[in-house]
């Protein structure tokens, strides 16, 4: 019985996933929606700049000290130093917002907590994309109920 209802629950929560995303096949990535993505991540970059402002005092009232939030960009895992939104077309481009705190570097994997906002991967002969659905969606609210939930598991 437990395991019907985490499999329901599990299922559920996929699903609400998959429906703040698009699928972008590769024909339609091109320069209209690099347009696109450079925009999603500017808009990414003004919430992660308000939102770390107005919960910094928050994560320092419970001990937790330099928060910060960033639209944290890699290739393949690589977090290269030059790395802009401007190269968002190259296989294997992951842009995300990242939230972290307590002694964390840049380095890769050394987030825990993000959304995810473009990611474009590769096959064998063709790839496609995942694009977080502005229309849908409002990354505000999502970027604040993340930042929500990592403050009740303080």
């Amino acid at each position: 019985m437990f395991d019907k209802l985490k499999k329901l629950f599990m299922d559920k929560q996929d699903q609400e996933a998959d429906d703040k995303y698009i699928l972008v096949p590769e024909s339609e990535i091109n320069e209209t929606l690099k347009r696109d993505i450079v925009k999603l991540e500017e808009v990414g970059e003004a919430y992660c700049k308000s939102l770390q402002h107005k919960y910094r005092s928050k994560f320092e009232r419970d001990g937790k000290q330099n928060l910060k939030i960033w639209v944290c960009r890699d290739i393949d895992g690589d977090q290269l130093p030059n790395l802009s939104s401007e190269q968002c077309l190259e296989k294997e481009y992951r842009s995300q917002i990242a939230i972290n705190f307590d002694g964390f570097t840049d380095e890769e994997d050394a987030y825990v907590h993000y959304i995810q906002l473009w990611y474009y991967f590769s096959g064998y002969f063709k790839g496609s994309g995942t694009l977080y659905d502005l229309s849908k969606n409002y990354l505000d609210a999502d970027i604040e109920e993340k930042i929500e939930e990592i403050l009740k598991q303080l």
